[in-house]
């Protein structure tokens, strides 16, 4: 018996799904068991994420479960996870991207450009915040909670003219889509670790990681540990307007595209670094550096508390 936890959203439980799919693929004698759970981050939804303790509030409850051994792994979107886990936990596995892009949708196909001044956008998130203004600062950001069917409400109703969603989530819900626009660089990068599904288990649960290591992708592994080093390196918070990008070229090269920006879109610090996949790390490691030594210091000091 393998137990899963999960949080309990529509896309949490595909995620979950899907890496329970994999497992029944690689030993189909196993039995597979879902635990789906509730967290902060699910119940507190008329407050914004770094008001209530910033994306890890949907990782605790599975967590818990994991240090109490009612589960053996837990499935999480990665732009979720802080850049370190828990005494006793750690990251096994990545599983292969999906789409990094933003989507911006609305009800009737217009796009940023077309938007008047003054038209509402809703996210939840400050890095989409900061890079949509900095671009469109005559628009209005809203900031809006809830499941991926609760935003998309939101804008169909015309509470919002446009909501910004990551581009995975509505391809794995097969979300009906009559109008979306992909947002990507230069003017705007994902989230680090956007579009990828990871596991976690007990650090000392040597069987469940090796029953979880054909699941892994050397590409998207080698991508995010650049991404992640960037998130470490400027201190590991969630909360932070921080958009990185890794992508790795047919030779072996890879290319890193990091940004902070502060929240209302008018400092930005962003470096591109190059190098080998083997030194995706370093790379990520660098780039942060780089940041902080240009600015970014400043603007982490800026930011709410």
């Amino acid at each position: 018996m393998i137990r899963l936890a999960t949080r309990k959203s529509p896309l949490a439980l595909w995620q979950t799904e899907y890496v329970a799919d994999e497992l029944r693929r690689h030993y189909p004698e196993t039995s597979i068991e879902l635990l789906p759970l509730s967290t902060r981050g699910d119940e507190v939804l008329d407050r914004s994420l770094s008001e209530i303790g910033g994306k890890g509030v949907f990782l605790k409850e599975l967590e818990r479960a994991l240090l109490e051994n009612e589960a053996d792994i837990a499935v999480h979107s990665l732009k979720d996870v802080p850049a370190e886990s828990p005494p006793g936990l750690k990251l096994s596995v990545v599983m292969p991207r999906g789409d990094w892009a933003d989507w911006w949708l609305t009800a009737d196909g217009r796009t940023p450009d077309e938007l008047p001044s003054g038209a509402r956008v809703g996210t939840s998130s400050l890095r989409r915040q900061s890079q949509l203004i900095r671009q469109y600062p005559d628009l209005d950001v809203v900031p809006i909670r809830g499941s991926v069917q609760t935003r998309m409400g939101l804008m169909t109703s015309g509470q919002v003219d446009a909501v910004i969603l990551a581009a995975a989530g509505l391809q794995r819900l097969a979300f009906p889509l009559e109008h979306r626009l992909a947002l990507g660089p230069p003017a705007f990068i994902p989230s680090p670790g956007q579009g990828v599904i990871v596991t976690q288990c007990r650090a000392d649960d040597e069987h469940t990681q090796q029953l979880l290591a054909p699941l892994g992708c050397p590409d998207t592994a080698d991508q995010v540990a650049a991404e992640r080093a960037v998130v470490a390196t400027l201190g590991g918070d969630c909360r932070m307007p921080l958009a990185a990008l890794a992508q790795i070229d047919g030779k072996g090269r890879l290319t890193l595209h990091a940004r902070l920006c502060s929240p209302d879109g008018r400092l930005a610090v962003e470096r591109v670094v190059e190098g080998d996949r083997q030194d995706a790390e370093a790379l990520g490691l660098e780039a942060g550096e780089s940041i902080l030594e240009h600015g970014g210091r400043e603007i982490i000091a800026a930011l709410p508390a």
